[in-house]
């Protein structure tokens, strides 16, 4: 029998921990401070930031706002299709039929092994009948998304599945009188906040980094714009993406602050 591995000290912790953080701030702060050059003249301005919420500059940025509303658009569609579909059918799987549930991984991680270019080829066809029934607009690319960030979302809503004894606790229910709705939105959900916060986040992230299938499939997106723009100028893309990695960041930390929040006590 191992002896069990002694846990990192703290200056380990905060080593690797600072170590990360310099990885992601110097890109991020390497292209603040390009958005902020003053040009030949030398120094630094806030012009180009100021200039994108300039209304003179309102019909050059129009493509890159529609790109983002988009997106947007999107990110909550995808985050639908998923919250809708892929946890009541884990936690069906789980409750009812947990034969299934290796199937069921293998049918949600299959997409992750599928370059993005491939998943394009056979959409392709897919989306020629989607736009007959829905039209072709961009919010249809949510169905690609939905199956994009399937893996992603399965690995974290399963995580947090697998560490509650769900079985027993609609056993629980179910024994004092509780139908299965009950079951499902007073017990079960609840438990899964902290999972479907988790798979919520990770499929924002995928809709607004995602740029290979909407350009293949002739859609508009953040991505697309951005590469749009970047064209003619650069200052402008950069800013935008930071200002995408400010929205996720502040969303990860929203979200961060609900997941781990507890219920207030009620006095009596």
């Amino acid at each position: 029998m191992s002896a069990p591995q002694a846990a990192p000290s703290r200056t380990v912790r905060l080593l690797i921990l600072w170590i990360v953080g310099v990885v992601f701030a110097i890109p991020i702060i390497a292209m603040a401070e390009f958005t902020m050059r003053a040009g030949l003249a030398g120094g630094y301005n806030l012009d180009r930031w100021l200039a994108i919420i300039d209304p003179e500059n309102e019909r050059a940025y129009r493509g890159l706002f529609e790109g983002i509303a988009n997106s947007l658009l999107l990110a909550v569609i995808t985050v639908a299709i998923i919250l809708l579909l892929l946890v009541p059918t884990m936690v069906l799987v789980t409750l009812r039929f947990p034969r299934l549930q290796r199937p069921l991984e293998f049918v949600c991680i299959i997409p992750i092994t599928v370059p993005a270019i491939a998943l394009v080829v056979g959409l392709a066809p897919v989306y020629s009948v989607v736009s007959r029934m829905f039209g072709s607009g961009t919010w249809t690319l949510a169905f690609a998304y939905g199956i994009v960030a399937l893996p992603f979302a399965y690995r974290a809503v399963q995580a947090n599945l697998s560490s509650i004894d769900v079985v027993t606790l609609s056993e629980a229910a179910r024994s004092l009188g509780a139908s299965w709705n009950t079951v499902l939105w007073r017990v079960v959900l609840p438990n899964l906040k902290r999972g479907m916060l988790a798979a919520s986040v990770i499929s924002v992230a995928v809709v607004l980094g995602e740029f290979t299938i909407a350009s293949l499939l002739n859609r508009d997106n953040l991505q697309t714009a951005l590469v749009q723009v970047s064209r003619s100028d650069p200052w402008a893309a950069v800013i935008f993406a930071l200002l995408a990695l400010g929205f996720a960041f502040i969303l990860l930390l929203i979200i961060g602050r609900v997941g781990t929040a507890r219920p207030g006590r009620r006095t009596t």
